[in-house]
């Protein structure tokens, strides 16, 4: 049974890279309506792109961790009312922030970085580019920086004139979600179980907190007894800065082997039984597809970043705002005034 499961997916992969991710899906039309390109930007502001890769850039030799943060952005936004830059806005009398909930409050970063790009961007062509191109792009950016796949982005988004605290509160998979509840989140999005393996591989760069995982080390299901899927002599380890309380924003990595390199040594860590969160390891233990798909990708580096590219242009076709919907915000943080 499990061969032929492996045999589909890699089956299934095999007839995906036949075509590339700007050609899949660049082009499908938006909820009938306007269409995502990676040209958008050609004419009326060619240097876009140059400009977010050059910033992004800076920022992520000063900070390797921005690399993942700014990816992080792109996810926590898509995921939330699709990739419209909801998740750029602050709070206002009338408007309340997806920060302060709980996937994203005192995680979420990055947001200068983008204030910097978008700074840069009105100086050069100014009411043009989105916020929400902004964050598809430094996403692809920072991925490359890391070592990873590169793609094609397609263009075209707008910005939403509001945002979701209930959305960003309840879309966005949290690390001790069961399996099916994960999944479940993905396919809301229009992301199947391929999607979610691979994206979940992003988590081969960037950090955790201590409370994101804590449970795993003392008290798992609720029985004071820690989590068995977990490696114990890692988790001895995990404990020594993790304690059963205080320490909440200690910050550990999430690929322990190469925690800056975008590769499959994620995949490797699951397989080992060190994968830092509940919701990474679960992808091994809790559904024999995601388990052979765990296994292709830490057996195939390629197809692991041939996939991941793929999926990241599928997250990023989630409902965006086309044409005459939402607006092209002067500020990524505040709705336009007029």
């Amino acid at each position: 049974m499990a061969n032929s499961i492996l045999s589909f997916f890699l089956l299934v992969a095999v007839v995906t890279a036949i075509a590339s991710p700007h050609m899949s899906l660049a082009h499908k039309p938006i909820n009938g309506g306007g269409y995502l390109y990676p040209q958008f930007y050609d004419h009326s502001c060619p240097n876009a792109l140059e400009i977010v890769k050059h910033i992004v850039a800076k920022a992520v030799a000063k900070d390797p961790r921005m690399a993942a943060s700014l990816l992080r952005l792109h996810f926590h936004d898509c995921f939330v009312k699709g990739c419209d830059a909801s998740i750029l806005l602050d709070s206002t009398g009338s408007l309340v922030s997806e920060k302060i909930s709980n996937p994203n409050r005192n995680s979420i970063r990055g947001f200068e970085v983008v204030d910097e790009i978008k700074y840069a961007l009105e100086k050069e062509c100014p009411h043009t580019v989105s916020c929400a191109d902004i964050l598809a792009i430094a996403a692809r950016d920072s991925t490359i920086l890391a070592g990873g796949p590169s793609w094609e982005v397609p263009l075209g988004r707008r910005d939403s004139k509001g945002a979701s605290l209930s959305g960003s509160n309840n879309n966005i998979p949290a690390p001790n979600n069961t399996f099916q509840t994960i999944l479940t989140k993905f396919k809301l999005q229009g992301l199947n179980i391929v999607d979610m393996v691979a994206l979940s591989g992003s988590h081969t760069i960037g950090n955790s907190r201590c409370t994101s995982f804590r449970q795993r080390l003392y008290n798992q299901t609720g029985n004071g007894q820690p989590d068995y899927s977990l490696d114990q002599t890692f988790a001895a380890q995990l404990r020594g800065r993790c304690p059963r309380s205080g320490g909440d924003q200690n910050l550990f990595f999430l690929d322990h082997v190469s925690p800056f390199k975008f590769d499959n040594s994620y995949f490797k860590n699951l397989l080992a039984y060190k994968g830092l969160l509940s919701s990474d390891q679960i992808l091994l233990t809790k559904s024999e597809q995601s388990m052979e798909l765990v296994k292709t990708y830490a057996y195939n580096n390629d197809l692991f970043l041939h996939q991941f590219a793929l999926s990241m242009v599928k997250m990023g076709n989630i409902s965006p705002l086309t044409g005459p919907k939402g607006e092209i915000r002067k500020n990524c943080r505040k709705i336009n005034t007029y």
